[in-house]
């Protein structure tokens, strides 16, 4: 793949890698680079993050004074170096799967949050696809991310003087942020186009670079396109249901025309959330005509290397649209496709209602074009199989193909430079770099000093960053109260950030004020609590919650206390995940889907206090933090969120703060710095996107490639069969049943008799089992019984057996026939089923 950049400004000589290091992104984990910036101009720097914008934005005075500057240009060398010898380097995917792997991994996300230099993300899903972007970077998974380059991104919250949230929507001037217009061979600028009913939609490419990583953004601000067209690409989940439509086919139906239009070979499609489901049918449809297949085949054929991440823990949360808007920008696509209307809004449907204004639903479109699906964490996936039940009627829930990976996060991103230096000297500088084998067992060879002097360093500090921090804020409101808000490096710190929404419960904490005034007020042993987060701007709900709690911190005995930070975005994660004692989360079970902001502290010594929900509830157990609820679901909210209120707070009262202030005679609280041990070496790894991307590779991205390829191969010809193979399912299904049923004790168990009359269906093509639900804890049991003689006077009918063990009733076992077929994924690709009676 080659790419070729546009550099609009000229250095002096002796600067001109500068570019170079402003314009990967790598910079924004690999912070030895900080220096450097901070020396070309150290309030740009403080301001914005942003290497670009300063390189843009300092004078040719300054350049010259550091280009004569023997010292800066020696530090600069130093890094181009370090630079080219990531390049250079070996990766774990390289020494794992070499030349096994052919191609790329084209990785479709709605949003990135790869830094705050380049603000198109607004929360945990583009945190999540930039921190997967960068793992791949660091381990050489051949990935290429995209996705749409937002000229507003993300709102800015400020408080006004009544603690009301308020919104800005600055812009995004590409020249000011790393991106790069995306050339082609002969100088000019890559565009694609997208079909819209009766005009032609241009997109524009930018190019991000991460590392050994691309990110390809698409762009609709063309002054070619209709001014209203502009716009498409102009605010991240902004405007109506039209729009948002059109932005999903702008990243689905553009991105995968971008890929085709730069040859890059993409074997393996992961989905990042169902937005992006529309590349689906865009990369069907370039198969059909490049290898002359119909629709039906060259899905099947493309299927196989789809891959569709689930984030939603509810069933209303997937896009939905209605069928009259849907149609009037796919009408034409379906010619191209050459299915009828109805079979393409099938795609979108559930396929049990008959009502003609069901809407297309993307997330079942994602189902129903990929080779794998799977939730991001083990109880989400579980919620997942139910959401998508109705895609597999009767079939038992715990057999709806959805797998999990949980979420990871990219621990080089969220440790802090005491983190690093902790984890270096204890684990070595490429402990994110491999397998982690051996990063627990050498992270628990540090003394309980050591690490309490870290924690406290990293408390002291966030006092100081949000010193500064709240300074600035008061300066926008005219108040002079920063100095009275400042906290103290010496208290146990709480931290609570998050998007400010109804299921969060961000006011659980506030259910008794009184309670929690007299907890943070205790003279012996104080607390604080920092928050921040951002109401979405139509969230009323959300908004009357960041109200509530700027109400409840004016009292005055809390000043110094409890303090709101502003303007929630990745340099203040960032530097609460650093600082914190204890990061508290008390979502709704089970809407948590994973949750990754309490993963960030895993590196940075701070323990979670967390509901039993999304990661935490695999990943808690009582040497590593405290939970909160019982495993379970309920209906009556009000009644549990009192009954989750009120334990949370004795957890506070009664273990975690007398844990910060039980110190021996040294002053050291060992039992808490036990839990931060074991929090640290249990769960750092585990919950890194280092383990998940691997999980990824190996369990999806390896297996896809290799059933993508095989479905292509010789003009189709697998594809073709397996096509073939459902077509002739559907056609006889509904005649297939079984004749007599029997069971009878023998020395292994029972041993089962079925008949079963297949009709036009040949018996190589369905698998006959017993089945019976799960017991005790246990597994569902799937027995495949084995063929034997032909019944008497029947065309197709066949006698099948098989034993099973005594360990419950033989009534609990149910025969039933399955689709078979080697190459199948079965029931993903073909669900149906017939049961004994």
């Amino acid at each position: 793949m080659h790419i070729t950049h546009y550099l609009p400004r000229t250095l002096p000589e002796p600067l001109a890698g500068l570019t170079t290091l402003a314009l990967d992104l790598r910079w924004s984990w690999h912070h030895s680079t900080d220096t450097l910036w901070q020396a070309v101009s150290p309030e740009l720097w403080e301001e914005t993050r942003n290497p670009w914008l300063i390189l843009e934005n300092i004078s040719d005075r300054r350049l010259e004074e550091l280009a004569a500057d023997a010292g800066f240009v020696e530090t600069l060398q130093r890094q181009l170096e370090a630079r080219e010898g990531h390049f250079k380097s070996d990766t774990w995917f390289a020494s794992q799967f070499g030349q096994a792997f052919r191609g790329y991994v084209a990785y479709f996300s709605m949003e990135f949050g790869l830094s705050e230099s380049l603000p198109i993300y607004s929360g945990g899903l583009g945190i999540l696809a930039g921190d997967h972007l960068k793992t791949a970077c660091d381990l050489g998974v051949p990935l290429i991310g995209i996705g749409l380059l937002y000229q507003q991104g993300y709102f800015r919250q400020a408080l006004d003087a009544q603690g009301e949230q308020i919104e800005f929507y600055p812009y995004n001037a590409p020249t000011m942020l790393p991106v790069t217009p995306l050339m082609d061979d002969r100088g000019e600028w890559v565009r694609v186009n997208v079909e819209f009913p009766g005009r032609q939609l241009i997109l524009r490419v930018w190019h991000v670079e991460v590392g050994r990583r691309s990110l390809f953004l698409l762009d609709s601000n063309e002054p070619l396109n209709f001014p209203g067209d502009r716009g498409i690409t102009s605010e991240l989940y902004g405007g109506g249901q039209e729009m948002r439509l059109q932005q999903e086919i702008v990243l689905g139906i553009g991105g995968w025309r971008l890929l085709e239009k730069m040859g890059i070979d993409c074997p393996v499609c992961h989905l990042n959330e169902g937005h992006a489901a529309f590349a689906i049918l865009e990369r069907a449809r370039n198969f059909m005509h490049r290898c002359a297949q119909p629709f039906e085949v060259a899905l099947r054929a493309t299927r196989a290397g789809n891959l569709f991440t689930s984030h939603t823990p509810v069933e209303a949360g997937a896009d939905r649209f209605p069928p009259d808007l849907f149609m009037h920008y796919f009408r034409d696509y379906a010619k191209l496709l050459g299915i009828d209307e109805q079979r393409l809004l099938a795609l979108g449907r559930d396929g049990v209602r008959s009502d003609r204004g069901e809407p297309f639903n993307m997330a079942y479109l994602a189902f129903r074009g990929a080779g794998a699906v799977n939730g991001v964490s083990r109880l989400h996936g579980k919620v997942s199989r139910d959401i998508f039940q109705p895609l597999f009627p009767r079939w038992p829930a715990a057999e709806v193909p959805v797998g999990h990976v949980t979420n990871g996060v990219h621990v080089a991103t969220w440790d802090s430079q005491a983190a690093d230096a902790l984890w270096t000297d204890a684990c070595g500088k490429t402990r994110w770099l491999g397998t982690l084998e051996t990063v627990a067992t050498d992270l628990r060879c540090l003394d309980d000093r050591t690490l309490w002097d870290f924690r406290c360093r990293g408390r002291r500090g966030l006092v100081d960053f949000l010193r500064t921090r709240l300074a600035r804020q008061n300066r926008w409101l005219n108040t002079t109260q920063a100095q009275d808000q400042s906290l103290d490096p010496g208290f146990l710190t709480l931290g609570f950030a998050r998007r400010f929404t109804e299921y969060k419960r961000n006011n659980l904490l506030l259910h008794d004020p009184d309670r929690l005034t007299r907890l943070l007020t205790n003279r012996d042993r104080p607390v604080q609590l920092v928050i921040a987060g951002k109401a979405h701007p139509y969230d009323d709900f959300g908004k009357r919650m960041i109200r509530q709690w700027n109400d409840y911190l004016r009292r005055p005995e809390l000043q110094g206390r409890v303090i709101f930070v502003e303007d929630y975005d990745l340099v203040i994660a960032a530097e609460l995940v650093r600082g914190v004692d204890v990061w508290i989360n008390t979502p709704r079970r089970p809407w948590e889907a994973s949750g990754t902001s309490g993963m960030k502290v895993l590196a940075n010594g701070g323990l979670n206090l967390s509901e039993l929900d999304g990661w935490w509830a695999e990943a808690y157990r009582p040497e590593v933090g405290w939970a909160i609820g019982d495993r379970q679901e309920h209906r009556n909210i009000a009644e549990w969120d009192a009954a989750e209120a009120e334990q949370l707070y004795r957890l506070l009262e009664e273990k975690v703060v007398p844990c910060f202030y039980r110190r021996d005679e040294n002053g050291l609280p060992r039992e808490w710095v036990q839990h931060m041990q074991e929090s640290m070496a249990q769960l750092t790894t585990h919950f890194s996107s280092n383990r998940m991307v691997r999980e990824y590779t190996e369990r999806f991205y390896v297996p896809l490639e290799n059933a993508c390829r095989q479905r292509m191969d010789d003009g189709c010809k697998l594809a073709a069969e397996l096509e073939a193979w459902h077509a002739h399912l559907r056609r006889y299904w509904d005649k297939l049943y079984f004749g007599n049923v029997s069971a009878e004790k023998c020395n292994e168990g029972y041993r089962f008799q079925v008949q079963a009359y297949l009709d036009g269906i040949p018996a190589e093509a369905v698998c006959i089992e017993l089945y019976a639900e799960a017991a005790n804890g246990g597994e569902a049991v799937r027995q495949v019984l084995t063929r034997t003689t032909p019944l008497l006077g029947a065309d197709n009918g066949y006698l099948y057996t098989g034993t099973v063990k005594d360990d419950r009733h033989a009534a609990a076992y149910t025969p039933r026939i399955v689709p078979a077929h080697a190459a199948a994924t079965v029931p993903l690709e073909a669900s149906m089923i017939s049961w004994y009676r």
